[in-house]
């Protein structure tokens, strides 16, 4: 409205001078009510402009804090994602097979003799027809020597079984040691898990596989006298370098073996089942949960945010001065009117 009423006075410059002659021609009739519109139009055009100007004002302020926040939100966007760029998270998945690629089962005897192994399905195992006497020997085995990896010196002696495969008819693996006398207080047979039986027979060098192995795997022990129930679990680690290293986890339960054997005997008798816990390997991999992608689609969305106030607040800056100049010149144009 201002600007139409800023081109209408200029456009007729003339009829505004001609009312002026007007004016003065008949000064007791027209003076008074040109003074009266001169006194109170402009007010009420005054109040409407300082309105929109105390509005725009306040606009300006609101986009200067929208501003302000997201710069904030673009500092902490990219603070978090530092943040976990220095700390993945550990991801753990499942995966259910119906076969396990076989274990190998190092076992450590020492003096002790291995009388029996079998294979068992849907978790049965019958009862001992001749406890302590050789038995059937149905697993495959390997029997090796090789140099302790820690002391380079002394040999070791090592039986390998190959461990149980179906998980879902759950076979197990049975083996019986017979240990004839032991100057020792408490006697144990120590064993070994490593991951691939397969792998251990295809190797060439046998001995320094195994010498790996004992580097590498944790070794446990099981009692004499007690039947000793292991059930296994597979858990698969991948490392930052894109390397994979496995490892057992394992429940034992021990059941205490009652010798009903009619003499008394100083032997000492080994007990020991291998079984899978469940079908499934457990895999373990560091992740990093900031996305890069999203992070970028955060940021475009923010510094666009930003473009737009900026350009709104200069929108808002020049309108004010438009309006502010137009209002001057509208003003001295009334005073040059009522003058």
């Amino acid at each position: 409205q201002l600007s139409e009423d800023v081109e209408r006075a200029s456009e007729n410059p003339t009829d505004e001078r001609g009312g002026d002659m007007e004016v003065h021609e008949d000064a007791n009739s027209v003076i008074l009510p040109d003074s009266e519109l001169g006194s109170t139009a402009p007010s009420l055009r005054f109040s409407k402009t300082c309105l929109k100007n105390v509005f725009s004002v306040i606009l300006l302020f609101i986009y200067l804090l929208l501003m302000a926040v997201a710069v904030f939100l673009v500092y902490q966007t990219i603070s978090d994602f530092r943040e976990k760029l220095k700390h993945p998270v550990m991801s753990v998945s499942y995966k259910e097979v119906p076969l396990y690629d076989a274990p190998g089962i190092a076992f450590y005897p020492g003096k002790a003799q291995l009388l029996s192994c079998k294979h068992h399905y849907y978790d049965h195992i019958p009862p001992l027809i001749n406890p302590g006497q050789p038995g059937d020997i149905e697993c495959t085995t390997q029997r090796i020597n090789y140099t302790d990896p820690f002391t380079n010196q002394t040999m070791k002696y090592a039986l390998i079984v190959q461990g149980p495969r179906d998980v879902k008819k759950k076979e197990l693996v049975f083996l019986q040691f017979h240990l004839n006398g032991t100057d020792q207080d408490f006697s144990a047979i120590d064993y070994l898990l490593f991951s691939s039986f397969q792998e251990f027979i295809n190797s060439p060098e046998k001995a320094e596989f195994m010498k790996d192995c004992e580097s590498s795997y944790s070794s446990w022990k099981f009692s004499g006298g007690f039947r000793t129930w292991v059930k296994m679990s597979l858990v698969k680690t991948k490392e930052e370098d894109g390397s994979e290293t496995v490892e057992f986890k394992q429940e034992t339960s021990v059941v205490n073996y009652i010798d009903q054997r009619t003499k008394p005997r100083s032997d000492q008798l080994f007990f020991v089942v291998f079984e899978w816990k469940d079908p499934f390997i457990q895999t373990v991999q560091d992740i990093v949960t900031a996305n890069p992608w999203n992070m970028i689609a955060l940021l475009c969305g923010i510094f666009l945010a930003l473009f737009k106030a900026a350009d709104f607040a200069k929108l808002s800056v020049k309108w004010m001065i438009k309006i502010r100049k137009r209002h001057l010149k509208r003003r001295s144009q009334v005073m040059n009117h009522i003058s």
